[in-house]
């Protein structure tokens, strides 16, 4: 008896009525957690990658290091390491201060991961930032940490915001280890419901269903990556003037200014 690979390809994977089964509960329950778990992490992560950033360049070694040492840590563990370091080792501590509810401690640890990379991109961006930027805010008489805070860290924050999505796009992602701490099943995310009915029924159609979940949420973000990358990059056109302001038109004209003077 032989064995058609694509049939039985088709039948693994492309079960309609499995499908159908399963979206009204990825829709109402997995998507918004993992929207949850994605969105949260990031807000958390950035701002805790900020903070890492400014301790990253500074020159009080008592800062840099620690930012340093953490950044190393959280991004060299595998991300399944991280959840379930933080998932279970303070899984007790959890379960005193909100009960059995996985999602704190699976968002902390993903915003952990999350600001290390974050730390090292809102690094890379400040530092992009000319130093002239730095030195005209001082002569205008901040300090500096005023200055990085209202002229250089808004820069570098702008120029970074493609990565930043990027990282986001990793987080949604990541967000299907959450599954290894024990989910309710109200607390499900799209992984996990696609696993489950997976395993109900023998067929992985419900696995391929969350995967293209996560395409709908990704690819998207991955066209706006590009959009506001070549928006940073062009600028913003060139707006012509126009008759109704006689001196920009004056303006306009070369020599205008100073033709008629001689």
């Amino acid at each position: 008896m032989t064995v058609d690979p694509l049939r039985t390809l088709w039948e693994t994977f492309f079960d309609w009525e499995s499908m159908r089964e399963a979206l009204p509960e990825m829709i109402t329950v997995g998507l918004p957690n993992t929207l949850i778990l994605a969105v949260t992490a990031a807000l958390l992560g950035s701002a805790m990658g900020i903070v890492l950033a400014v301790a990253g360049i500074s020159r009080t070694r008592w800062l840099r290091w620690p930012a340093r040492v953490y950044t190393d840590v959280f991004r060299g563990l595998p991300a399944a390491a991280t959840i379930l370091l933080i998932g279970v080792g303070l899984a007790p501590l959890g379960m005193q201060v909100w009960g059995p509810n996985p999602y704190p401690l699976g968002i902390l640890a993903l915003s952990l991961i999350a600001s290390a990379y974050l730390g090292e991109i809102f690094r890379s961006g400040i530092q992009s930032v000319e130093a002239t930027q730095l030195e005209a805010a001082r002569a205008l008489g901040f300090s500096w940490r005023e200055a990085m805070r209202r002229v250089i860290i808004p820069q570098g924050i702008r120029r970074i915001l493609p990565a930043w999505v990027n990282q986001l796009i990793a987080l949604i992602k990541d967000s299907s280890l959450v599954y290894f701490l024990g989910l309710l099943a109200s607390q499900r995310e799209l992984f996990r419901i696609g696993q489950d009915y997976a395993a109900n029924t023998g067929n992985q159609s419900a696995l391929l269903l969350a995967g293209l979940f996560y395409l709908v949420l990704t690819v998207p973000l991955t066209h706006v990556v590009n959009w506001i990358d070549r928006r940073l990059r062009q600028g913003r056109p060139a707006t012509a003037p126009t008759n109704d302001d006689p001196d920009d038109l004056d303006l306009a004209l070369p020599g205008a200014a100073g033709g008629n003077q001689r």
